[in-house]
């Protein structure tokens, strides 16, 4: 017989239902996602760290879970998005006991167990959606019984990036190499490192903290990962960033950001913050290109946003959210950088913006001519060596 366990919401309503992962009590943001797929990509999405993830969809579980060892050609997790699973806890409608999916090689159930991950079905997910879109963004906890309550904790008080990336640089070498980026590492997915490195990109992942504008000179590009909760923690991150953006000498440097890698680059240039009601999670989002007036349905998962109100006058809006109006993308008016506030790698979710990495590496092409330029005239070797910045990565 299942454990009891109960979903409540801080000022709010109780639920009652049944444990089917750790059982153990857990407290954090309650957020949804109205995803029909991908609760594996989801659910090891680093963006997720802290929070209690309630699904709209009412049946999940029905495929399984697939292997977390199985690497692709440039040895990134196949299935999964990170090792491990970020969310503390997961709320269903109703769970599938039983799955069944070539890829599967172990239940929901199992994985949240052995991830310590609560998990909790028989919720009526509708009514706390209401609610949540009602009251905004909420504490919640989940008790499983024969436990203690634990306290409601905001995930979003802590310095969350600092806890999901990675502690040492690392290389994730490209099959057929073009060019060579540095990947400010916030909580990046694996499929964006995937997108660069399938281009042709030799990709070297360095901590959330590392004064990146010191060894940018050895790259072709810098990218801004995605990562979890609110952006004003990352005070060191924003400072590397506007004095990378302010070098006179990297002003051709291909840049772009995802996510919280857009926020982090509009605080960067002097642009403000603010947390959404709700956010915004799902892999059906339509936003529309600006310069183009082109729409496009995207991937997403993101409580914050950054106000085009304060865009100094050399940046303008680049994406807008079709459904709330937010800021989607901000791109710079001369300079090869833009970033955006949705997912173009999916993952899960749709590939209509994919061809936004395309563009990046239009960008990085281009500078490596610019550069190629100047070291011929230069004539002058690079100080320091790519490879002597980083070893091969060892999950």
């Amino acid at each position: 017989m299942s454990t009891k366990a109960s979903f409540s919401i801080k000022n709010g309503p109780t639920f009652e239902g049944y444990s089917f992962g750790a059982e153990r009590s857990v407290a954090g943001e309650a957020v949804f996602t109205t995803s029909l797929v991908g609760y594996p990509e989801s659910m090891s999405d680093p963006s997720y760290s802290g929070q209690i993830l309630v699904f709209t969809q009412p049946l999940i579980g029905n495929y399984g879970v697939p292997s977390g060892e199985a690497r692709d050609e440039f040895n990134l997790l196949r299935y999964f998005e990170s090792p491990h699973v970020h969310p503390v806890g997961i709320i269903v409608a109703e769970y599938a006991y039983e799955h069944s999916h070539w890829t599967a090689v172990e239940s929901l159930a199992s994985w949240c167990k052995r991830e310590g991950v609560a998990a909790v079905t028989g919720i009526d997910t509708r009514e706390v959606i209401q609610y949540l879109r009602e009251q905004g963004s909420s504490l919640g906890r989940i008790t499983v019984e024969g436990q203690a309550a634990v306290e409601y904790r905001d995930p979003m008080n802590t310095h969350l990036v600092e806890k999901v990336s990675t502690k040492e640089p690392y290389h994730v070498k490209a099959l057929k190499p073009r060019c060579n980026l540095a990947l400010i590492d916030c909580g990046v997915k694996e499929n964006i490192v995937r997108c660069l490195v399938a281009r042709g990109a030799n990709v070297t992942v360095f901590p959330y903290d590392c004064r990146i504008q010191d060894v940018a000179k050895q790259f072709d590009g810098v990218f801004v990962s995605n990562g979890p909760g609110n952006p004003l923690f990352c005070e060191t991150t924003v400072n590397n960033l506007r004095e990378l953006l302010s070098d006179e000498k990297l002003v051709h440097l291909p840049v772009f950001g995802i996510c919280l890698g857009h926020q982090l680059l509009a605080l960067a240039v002097g642009a403000k913050t603010h947390k959404l009601k709700y956010g915004n999670r799902a892999h059906n989002i339509p936003a529309m290109d600006l310069t183009t007036g082109q729409c496009h349905i995207t991937s997403q998962n993101h409580g914050y946003a950054i106000d085009e109100d304060t865009l100094p006058s050399d940046w303008k809006p680049y994406f807008v959210n079709l459904n709330d109006k937010s800021n989607e993308g901000m791109i710079h008016v001369s300079r090869p950088i833009f970033s955006t506030q949705f997912h173009p790698e999916a993952k899960g979710g749709p590939t209509d913006t994919e061809i936004l990495f395309d563009k990046y590496f239009e960008n990085i092409e281009a500078f490596k001519v610019k550069k190629q330029a100047n070291i011929k005239l230069a004539n002058a070797p690079v100080s320091i060596q790519v490879d002597q910045l980083a070893t091969e990565r060892v999950f």
